[in-house]
């Protein structure tokens, strides 16, 4: 592996050193904070697909071109190679280039025989070493379907993705690939696997409210709080019942919590409301469920242009009885659509991407979130769109990304 001489003069994995008080004749250790890892020593271990014979350019070379490419704009193997050559004079000062920046063919072909599991193995070992956790965390888990990514002459349908969203890092966790939307419930176990989520609340909607997927996260010592719908319909009336016998006896109940907020935007008014309980007896099917302690309903009250519909939700959670936290989750579980999956289709234009050839399409979908972290992590006010612009634009803006306080390569 390359390293730049920044890269170079970074301090070493650990390191001890011991000082002695002659008088007191005692030995004070202190150890430095091990030096975390970067993005490009994380990608190190992928192992290349490729013929020795066919290897004309650095797998290293070609992963850091990709990366740089996204970040600048690039959203296609032909611009990503149209930026490596715009570019070329900066890329060789940190990268070998033996044969100049390698075709649109090249790229197309090395990310569509890269391991996606490889590839997403690694993108996990970098967040894990660059996000701070926090407990108590709250991380939503969602999928998404990128709509170009099918090939009908050969038979293929288009990818499902299942990312998973750190929302006070506002860090993408991690992601898997399924073939369709229903493949989620089988998707979502393998990616709590790879994930570090002791101490954080994770949040589904109803496709994932599933009671081995509750047992998993149990197992993985953090809390759950999943949508409930009518996939399980005995639960689902019994939660219903008991919110519509408490609501005819105006929630009197002390056992019941009550929480609401209010927001005016744009001449928009809403109004949320959260009642939960921690009173089961009643509700038979919830004992299956593994540590489930709570169940709950939201309620939206939106005011637009004249017209208030009413939205409610129900969910089950493992929650200890605090209705603030409860609404905190159901709250920020959107935040995965609005920060994530709407920012990859209006900035990266992903649901436009006709990349579809072998595992081109996933891996591609990781080059896309590692970028989103990366633009995430540059606290400029400057939307996600505009900071590729300005990527694409300004080799001291790329190097800021890549080796300033946003990140390290």
């Amino acid at each position: 592996m390359v390293l730049t001489p920044k890269m170079a003069a970074l301090p070493p994995i650990s390191k001890t050193k011991f000082r002695i008080n002659p008088l007191a004749q005692v030995v004070k250790i202190s150890l430095e904070k091990p030096r975390k890892p970067t993005l490009l020593e994380c990608f190190s271990e992928l192992k290349d697909p490729r013929l020795d014979r066919r290897k004309r350019h650095l797998l290293e070379d070609i992963v850091v071109l990709a990366i740089c490419g996204v970040l600048g704009g690039a959203d296609d193997w032909v611009s990503i190679e149209a930026f490596g050559k715009e570019k070329y004079q900066w890329f060789k000062q940190f990268l070998s280039l033996p044969h100049g920046i390698p075709s649109h063919d090249t790229f197309g072909r090395v990310f569509s025989l890269i391991l996606p599991d490889q590839f997403q193995a690694c993108f996990t070992r970098w967040i894990q070493a660059v996000a701070i956790k926090i407990q108590g965390q709250v991380i939503p888990i969602d999928g998404k379907t990128l709509r170009r990514s099918h090939d009908r002459r050969h038979g293929k349908s288009a990818i499902h993705m299942v990312s998973a969203w750190a929302s006070e890092n506002r860090l993408v966790l991690g992601q898997l690939k399924t073939e369709a939307k229903s493949n989620e419930i089988t998707a979502i176990p393998e990616l709590l696997q790879v994930l570090d989520i002791s101490g954080c609340i994770i949040t589904i909607d109803a496709m994932g409210c599933q009671k081995n997927i509750a047992a998993a996260i149990i197992q993985k010592q953090a809390d759950y709080v999943l949508a409930l719908k009518a996939n399980h319909e005995n639960l689902f009336k019994e939660v219903t019942a008991f919110f519509a016998q408490a609501e005819s006896e105006n929630f009197r109940d002390p056992a019941i919590k009550y929480w609401e907020t209010t927001t005016k935007d744009h001449g928009r008014l809403e109004i949320r409301r959260y009642w939960v309980t921690d009173q089961l007896a009643t509700v038979e099917h919830t004992k299956p469920w593994k540590d489930i302690r709570l169940i709950g309903m939201a309620e939206a009250e939106r005011t637009v242009r004249g017209k208030t519909p009413i939205e409610r939700r129900y969910y089950i959670s493992s929650l200890e009885k605090n209705v603030i936290l409860f609404a905190k989750a159901v709250r920020l579980h959107w935040g995965i659509e609005n920060s994530v999956h709407w920012v990859l289709d209006m900035a990266f234009r992903e649901d436009e991407s006709r990349i579809r050839t072998g595992h081109a399409p996933e891996n591609m979908a990781v080059l896309r979130q590692i970028a989103l972290n990366l633009l995430r992590k540059d606290p400029t006010q400057l939307g996600i769109k505009n900071k590729r612009l300005k990527a694409g634009w300004s080799t001291d803006y790329l190097t800021y990304l890549l080796w300033g306080q946003a990140g390290e390569l």
